[in-house]
């Protein structure tokens, strides 16, 4: 059993076959973007209350991350959460008369027609039992309506998954989570091979913060596990990271990030100081970047934006 889980912001790496039906370890969420904060309060209204959902996603964005943070704050957080690959899962175990807990499906867009009957004759035995015994998360790289608008998967079995759907958006639409997710991911690799700390160079952020992240958060952890291999002195350098030459403009951040100055206040000004830089100080350009109202985009950087304006 477990007590006050807390989750983090990004994905473990997904498998074909059950990985844990144990509580999984306590964590952290990691993430200040008014869509990620979004999606966590939208998860914590309807978690008590859930038996089917999807969660839909690009590859690494951390859907499993929500089912976690869903799973957490249910009425079920003391029972166990089971990770299965959707298609193996339908032909070995799935029964639900004996379904207990959560049960986190992925990937459930590859089904085949076969497979996605399957599911389907499960999910409608499933709601003749009383709720709060048991929940079901599919998780999708793609849009499951428009996977049935397509033709590509049974329309009756998209509309019974997507009633209640959450969608994590990519890492570029969210850049301001990019830094403390760079430090959070930094320090658990740091713990996981038993170094010391290592510092964040200002070269290095810019360059996270200009990377489009096609694999999302699960890159960003493979770029800092490599960086840190090569790695001089604690600090991670531009030239560490594997990741393609970028010939914008370099935006004005500190000189390395320190445990001293690694504050969430601390980080999120500045990275709201670098997009306003990497707009050329078009606040308004920046804000909507950000997602935050241009005044919101004052407040955090003081009076300096108000002088600069």
């Amino acid at each position: 059993m477990h007590s006050a889980v807390q989750f983090q912001a990004y994905p473990s790496v997904s498998g074909l076959t059950l990985v844990e039906v144990e509580p999984p370890p306590p964590t952290r969420v990691v993430g200040v973007s008014a869509a990620w904060r979004k999606l966590l309060m939208q998860a914590e209204m309807v978690a008590p209350h859930l038996q089917v959902a999807a969660i839909e996603g690009e590859q690494g964005t951390g859907k499993q991350t929500l089912a976690r943070y869903l799973f957490s704050r249910s009425p079920l957080a003391e029972t166990y959460f089971q990770r299965h690959d959707a298609r193996e899962w339908l032909v070995t175990d799935a029964d639900p008369s004996t379904l207990a807990g959560f049960t986190y499906l992925d990937r459930v867009d590859l089904l085949a027609p076969p497979g996605q009957g399957l599911l389907l004759g499960f999910l409608k035995a499933l709601q003749d039992r009383p709720r709060g015994r048991a929940v079901v998360l599919a998780s999708s790289q793609t849009s499951l309506r428009q996977m049935a608008g397509q033709g590509l998967l049974l329309p009756d079995l998209a509309f019974r998954l997507t009633a209640v759907r959450f969608a994590v958006p990519p890492l570029r639409e969210r850049r301001e989570d990019i830094a403390p997710l760079a430090q959070c991911l930094l320090e658990r690799i740091c713990n996981r091979y038993q170094q010391r700390p290592v510092m964040l160079g200002s070269g290095a952020l810019a360059r996270l913060l200009q990377h489009n992240w096609p694999g999302n958060v699960r890159e960003l952890a493979s770029v800092l596990e490599a960086a840190l291999l090569e790695a001089d002195h604690g600090v991670i350098r531009d030239i560490d990271l594997a990741l393609p030459a970028y010939c914008g403009v370099q935006p004005d951040l500190p000189p390395v990030l320190t445990a001293e100055n690694l504050s969430l206040d601390t980080v999120i000004r500045h990275h709201v100081q670098a997009v306003l830089n990497l707009n050329r100080g078009n606040k308004l350009r920046a804000a909507r970047q950000l997602g935050i109202s241009r005044s919101t985009l004052y407040r955090i950087l003081g009076n300096e934006a108000f002088l600069a304006h």
